[in-house]
């Protein structure tokens, strides 16, 4: 039988990362948000992201790439970066 997969959640949204990509958002809901950690800043010796695109797009696999994109916006931390995701896929899903 096959184990099934965990996920971090965050909010009741479950959150997969990539290197400096995050997805957050299930992938059978209509809208799924993809953060992209564009830069990062060392703060008392942690690595913490200052520049984080957030891009609200639709999870249809028959849509235009053109039309993937619902909303887009750049914060300056990854918490305001899922806070604003977070309100998005609310209101979306």
């Amino acid at each position: 039988m096959a184990e099934e997969t965990k996920f971090q959640m965050y909010k009741g949204f479950p959150l997969v990362r990539n290197g400096n990509t995050i997805y957050y958002g299930n992938m059978y809901d209509e809208t799924v948000a993809n953060l992209n950690i564009q830069h990062t800043k060392t703060e008392n010796g942690l690595e913490v992201a200052d520049k984080v695109q957030v891009i609200l797009m639709r999870t249809a696999q028959d849509i235009d790439l053109q039309d993937m994109v619902v909303k887009t916006s750049t914060r300056e931390s990854l918490y305001d970066a899922l806070d604003i995701a977070n309100i998005w896929l609310t209101r979306e899903n």
